[in-house]
């Protein structure tokens, strides 16, 4: 998933393919469909749940948790944000990755976080307890990073503010997930 390749290797050669592709993958949070709706136990769901590889969670860059919209949401006729509108944020957003880096923010190395991706004092303090009270990996801290530089982008706004991390780290629902329920 990181290199954008599938190596092959039979015998005496090996073969690379290019393999570069956005996952998109749906999970229900419990067995039972909602861990909230209290018909599994916390065991019940930590289980269903320990059968996703840390690993494997940890190389998806957004998690989110879709809730029940209640009908009269549904029902309402309030505008929304128009998909011309969006398409243009993200032009836009592209563009400065592409000026500042020469590539997209989900393909900066570690070394290329630093350079493009700098945080304050008050943004590395936040980030650094909200992994210690998730519990998450250094490839989920780096992801969040990214993730928080592509808000900014898409906000217009040159750093990252501490509300980027904020955003960033609710897209990270399992690691949510499971510490609520640990």
């Amino acid at each position: 998933m990181e290199t954008g390749k599938v190596t092959i290797s039979r015998a005496a050669q090996q073969v690379d393919f290019p393999a570069r592709f956005q996952l998109i993958a749906a999970l229900n949070p419990s067995p039972t469909g909602h861990y909230s709706d209290k018909r599994a136990t916390p065991d019940q769901v930590m289980r269903y749940l320990a059968r996703i590889s840390g690993p494997f969670i940890d190389r998806i860059d957004l998690q989110i948790e879709l809730l029940r919209i209640p009908s009269a949401q549904l029902l309402s006729s309030q505008a929304e944000e128009d998909s011309a509108t969006i398409r243009t944020r993200v032009i836009a957003a592209w563009q400065r990755q592409q000026q500042r880096q020469g590539k997209a923010n989900a393909l900066l190395s570690v070394q290329e976080l630093q350079t493009h991706c700098a945080l304050t004092a008050l943004c590395r303090d936040y980030l650094g307890a909200a992994s210690e009270r998730f519990k998450l990996s250094p490839r989920s801290h780096q992801r969040i990073i990214k993730v928080a530089r592509t808000i900014a982008d898409l906000a217009g706004e040159q750093e990252i503010s501490q509300a980027c991390i904020k955003e960033a780290l609710s897209y990270r629902a399992f690691e949510r997930m499971v510490a609520a329920l640990g």
